[in-house]
């Protein structure tokens, strides 16, 4: 079977895309959108390696829903809406139960966040996944990561952690664990992202750790500190049962959570199902303060590419 018959076959869907604005989907040289009047596109792109993104034995559902919800959560991240998406996929070998169960997967989340795919592309080699999604937002919603100020709330949405605690109990075995779910298949907030925009001062969402990613809202706003309330930090079951410090380390380093690290004004009550953790300062270190009230300077690992 050939990549356009592929295509065909497993992307394809009965009736052609139906998305906002989609006017030629997929099948042409490329497709024919119209941008929302009145909005800005909001673009973003992310390859997944598999043995380097994710695991080479995640399930190939697992794997379309997670590389499409890398994509969703940074359209979040900026307040706007998802419209439509690319997809370039290489794969090893033709194997029909996977495709079936990657698009499905893929589809699946893609339905539930209203985006459409409206083209892409098929070839040979190592397995990856790249996609390439289109959001729109008005101006006056849009989020940013400069726009935090001094004396705003410092919070976030979901549990920081479980990402890093999943992939530990992926590979331990326990694939059975909340935790190890979530990595698998992040569960994102699809309706945060608008509920924040315009109102939000900053926005980011935790793909490479929560002090790293803020260390990028910090420096993108003027080069501002934090300090973050270690005791605020939300927890499920799984991560309670850590020793403390593992715990921390998981929550502020651990990565691939795809939820929002956000600023907020000091005198607004939060949106429902996020979390204030501390509170933004002037220039400066960001600081942990710990149960006892002392405070510590915060190192800043995460993950990064090449080191």
């Amino acid at each position: 079977m050939d990549e356009f018959s592929l295509i065909d076959r497993y992307f394809r869907r009965p009736g052609g895309p139906d998305g906002e604005g989609v006017l030629l989907g997929p099948g042409d040289d490329a497709a024919l959108l119209a941008p929302p009047a009145g909005e800005q596109l909001v673009m973003t792109l992310d390859t997944s390696i598999a043995g380097r993104h994710f695991p080479e034995d995640l399930p190939p559902f697992e794997t379309g829903h997670r590389c499409l919800a890398v994509n969703l959560s940074d359209l979040y991240a900026m307040g706007a809406r998802p419209l439509w998406f690319l997809l370039s996929l290489t794969l090893p070998r033709v194997e029909d139960a996977w495709l079936a169960d990657f698009s499905r997967g893929m589809f699946a989340l893609a339905d539930r966040a209203g985006i459409a795919l409206v083209g892409g592309d098929i070839t040979r080699g190592p397995l990856s996944v790249a996609i390439q999604a289109t959001g729109a937002v008005r101006a006056d919603r849009v989020l940013r990561r400069d726009g935090a100020l001094p004396g705003q709330i410092l919070a976030v949405s979901g549990v920081p952690g479980l990402g890093g605690l999943g992939l530990r109990y992926w590979r331990a075995g326990r694939r059975d664990s909340f935790s190890a779910r979530h990595f698998a298949a992040p569960d994102l907030d699809l309706t945060l992202g608008q509920r924040l925009a315009g109102r939000a001062g900053a926005c980011i969402d935790i793909s490479d750790g929560l002090l790293q990613d803020l260390g990028h809202v910090l420096k993108a706003s003027g080069g501002l500190g934090a300090v973050i309330d270690t005791a605020a930090l939300p927890v499920n079951e799984e991560l309670a049962a850590l020793e403390a410090e593992d715990r921390l380390a998981l929550q502020l380093a651990g990565g691939d959570d795809y939820r929002l690290l956000f600023t907020w004004p000091g005198d607004e009550p939060l949106p429902e199902g996020t979390h204030a953790i501390g509170r933004i300062s002037g220039p400066g270190p960001v600081r942990l303060r710990d149960p006892d009230g002392t405070e510590r300077p915060a190192a800043a690992p995460g993950w990064r590419h090449f080191s």
